[in-house]
């Protein structure tokens, strides 16, 4: 039986991915991938490796809370990992973590790149959405 949840902060340039056990409930940072024509395969990867039970896509919105083209491009993402993937695929809010994610990383005074904030944004999406599952998120 699969064991994990990844979340993806999907971009055009990367792909954050962050994994939570089953058991632990407990989200952390994985890896950045580049969003290239190997993401499919890389993805894959992660989800034999992993034991990945359920795929959690960050969605983003305007800060009206509209539908953006990055909006669209992240549901085109998630219905192709419908298509590849036989395992679930859920759409979650993904507002400001991005911005979260950077300054967690500054107030610890290290030097950051990009994609150590993607990675960390997937991490807060996928426990916003461990929280919306009531499914008792340590922390």
């Amino acid at each position: 039986m699969a064991n994990s949840i990844i979340a993806l902060d999907v971009g055009t340039k990367r792909v954050g991915v962050a994994l939570a056990d089953q058991n632990t409930k407990f989200p952390s940072p994985l890896i950045t991938l580049i969003n290239d024509d190997y993401i499919w395969e890389n993805i894959a990867d992660i989800i034999n490796k992993q034991d990945v039970s359920r795929i959690v896509v960050g969605l983003p919105r305007s800060l009206s809370g509209d539908d953006t083209e990055q909006t669209k491009y992240c549901r085109e993402f998630a219905d192709k990992l419908v298509q590849l993937y036989d395992l679930p695929v859920v759409l979650q809010d993904e507002a400001l973590t991005s911005h979260k994610a950077e300054e967690e990383l500054r107030s610890k005074n290290k030097h950051f790149d990009k994609s150590a904030v993607d990675s960390l944004a997937a991490t807060y999406i996928l426990e916003d959405y461990l929280l919306s599952q009531n499914t008792g998120l340590k922390i």
